[in-house]
Order: C-alpha cells, then sequence, then structure tokens
C-alpha cells in the first residue's frame, strides 16, 4: 500500500503550526524544504538574468564594431546567369570576393553571392575591427529574443541544482525518519498486543 494511504488530506504549512506531534524532523524538514525552494528561485532568477544580460551586451557590442563593407566578386560565379535563371528555383552559391579595409590593406574570402555573377560584382559583406569576415550582427531586437531564451534556459539549469538537492535531502530525511518509526514500532508494538 502506498504511503500517502496513510497520511490523509493535506493540509498546508502544517509543519509551522503548533503541534504536540510535531517532531524535531518535522521542523527540519520544514526548513529544509524552505531553504531548497528559495535557493532555487534565487540561483534561477540571477542566474538567468546574469545570463541574458551578458549575451545581450556582447550582441551590441557586435553591434557597434562591425562594419559592412563593400566587396567585388574575384571570379565569375558557378551557376547560370542571374538574367537566365527564375528567381524561386535558385540558390546562393559560394564565391571568393575582396575587399579593402579602412587601414588600406586588401583582404580575400567566400560568401554566397547570385549564382553566375560575374567578377567585380558588388556585394555587401560584414567584417570585424581587423577586417576578418563575419556574419551581420543580431538587430537588438534579435539580441533581447537570443538573451531572453538563453536567459531561460541557463536560469532552468541553474534553479534545476538546489532544486534536486533539496528533493535528494527531504527523502533522505524521509527515509530516517521511516526508519526511526520502525524502530519505535518494533520497541512499542508488541505492548499493544498485551494490552487488549
Amino acid at each position: 500500500m502506498p504511503l500517502k494511504a496513510f497520511r490523509g488530506p493535506k493540509v498546508w504549512l502544517w509543519r509551522w503550526r503548533r503541534n504536540p506531534l510535531k517532531r524535531r524532523a518535522d521542523v527540519v524538514e520544514a526548513w529544509v524544504v524552505l531553504g531548497a525552494w528559495l535557493l532555487t528561485v534565487l540561483a534561477g532568477v540571477s542566474a538567468g538574468v546574469v545570463a541574458a544580460g551578458s549575451v545581450e551586451q556582447g550582441l551590441a557590442k557586435e553591434r557597434a564594431d562591425w562594419r559592412p563593407v563593400v566587396a567585388h566578386v574575384v571570379t565569375r560565379a558557378p551557376g547560370s546567369s542571374p538574367a537566365h535563371r527564375q528567381a524561386s528555383s535558385a540558390e546562393r552559391v559560394w564565391t571568393k570576393v575582396g575587399w579593402t579595409v579602412a587601414d588600406g590593406s586588401a583582404h580575400t574570402g567566400q560568401v554566397r553571392v547570385e549564382p553566375g555573377s560575374k567578377a567585380g560584382t558588388p556585394v555587401t559583406v560584414w567584417t570585424d575591427p581587423q577586417g576578418r569576415l563575419v556574419s551581420r550582427p543580431a538587430s537588438a531586437a534579435e539580441a533581447a529574443f537570443r538573451g531572453t531564451l538563453l536567459g531561460c534556459l541557463v536560469g532552468v539549469s541553474a534553479a534545476a541544482v538546489p532544486f534536486v538537492g533539496g528533493l535528494a535531502l527531504r527523502s533522505r530525511l524521509e527515509r530516517r525518519r521511516m526508519r526511526a518509526w520502525d524502530t519505535e514500532w518494533a520497541r512499542l508494538g508488541p505492548q499493544w498486543g498485551r494490552m487488549v
């Protein structure tokens, strides 16, 4: 028979009420449950807020540092020319492009362009302060979404640690209490049979 069958109806905050039958183990368990919940909320919220702020700050730095640059196709891109294909059926293809950064140094790299783009065709690329190719930086709205999503994931992960720890400690206290009851019953149970 499950243990819950012996407990009766659930009474909220029963461990905090005055009761002559309340044991020290009940008080300890009440404090463990309260502490575990407080740590769970505190760890989850603080880790989530820190992670979200860090992600948004990093993406804002990228928006500030990364710049669009006009690059030019170095060699003709593979595929049919843009005039001879249907726009709906073509995918962009990789080709080599070259660009010059503010200090005058020339750079080359591979980017996706329209199939059949001729040499010299201008293409907008994004570069970091060193002139290396990067992806387009996230907009403020995209950064907020990513920050919120990652903050939630980190917050839930961080909250799981004290939550699982509290469950484990409470389970251990429950087993200890059951062993104490078994010991007490082994001592007092036979006396009940003699009284009848």
